[in-house]
């Protein structure tokens, strides 16, 4: 049922905002050298590395590691970076990893090939059998701010708690956190 919903919710998103995609493209294309999209490699469901799409908020060159990680994320960032990820505008190709069965709208985020630490943690709590999600139940709890034993703590009472409502509960307060821009980093 869940990947169905997935479907439905895509299809239905993919619709409402094919417009705000194709500005954003354009933008991107505009402001900063390069191709529009950035290709993430980053671990799905039982620790598989997957290609993630994002609209690039970085300059070309960028080191490959969480961007907490950077010393000065501020200097890496495009023209339209800041802007894309303070308004989350840059998950929206996410929606391509959803149709393609990659990603889900809710579970927990993909981590990058690269973060040991944290897909280590996931895999002795059993959260790499979930389908990584657009948002998740640590997003809407810190996000970036949480060291990893927290985030994965969450992501694992995600897996106890999952559910129908469980989903639409996550979605509504993301929905909630994008709008008021509440701790919204990448």
């Amino acid at each position: 049922m869940k990947r169905t919903v997935d479907l439905i919710l895509a299809a239905m998103a993919g619709l409402f905002l094919l417009v705000p995609v194709l500005l954003v493209a354009v933008l991107v294309r505009l402001t900063s050298r390069g191709p529009v999209l950035y290709w993430s490699n980053r671990v799905g469901r039982n620790n598989t590395i997957f290609k993630m799409p994002k609209f690039r908020s970085m300059k070309i060159g960028t080191p490959a590691i969480a961007t907490h990680m950077l010393s000065d994320p501020d200097h890496y960032l495009t023209p339209v970076g800041s802007f894309l990820r303070k308004t989350s505008l840059d998950e929206l190709p996410q929606l391509w990893s959803i149709v393609k069965g990659d990603m889900s709208f809710v579970g927990p985020r993909p981590a990058l090939f690269n973060q040991h630490d944290l897909i280590s943690l996931r895999t002795q709590y059993g959260v790499h059998e979930l389908v990584p999600g657009l948002t998740g139940w640590a997003q809407i709890n810190g996000r970036d701010e949480l060291p990893i034993p927290q985030k994965v703590e969450l992501d694992a009472e995600y897996l106890r708690r999952r559910s129908f409502w469980f989903d639409v509960k996550i979605i509504f307060l993301t929905a909630i956190k994008v709008i008021r821009q509440d701790s919204i980093t990448h």
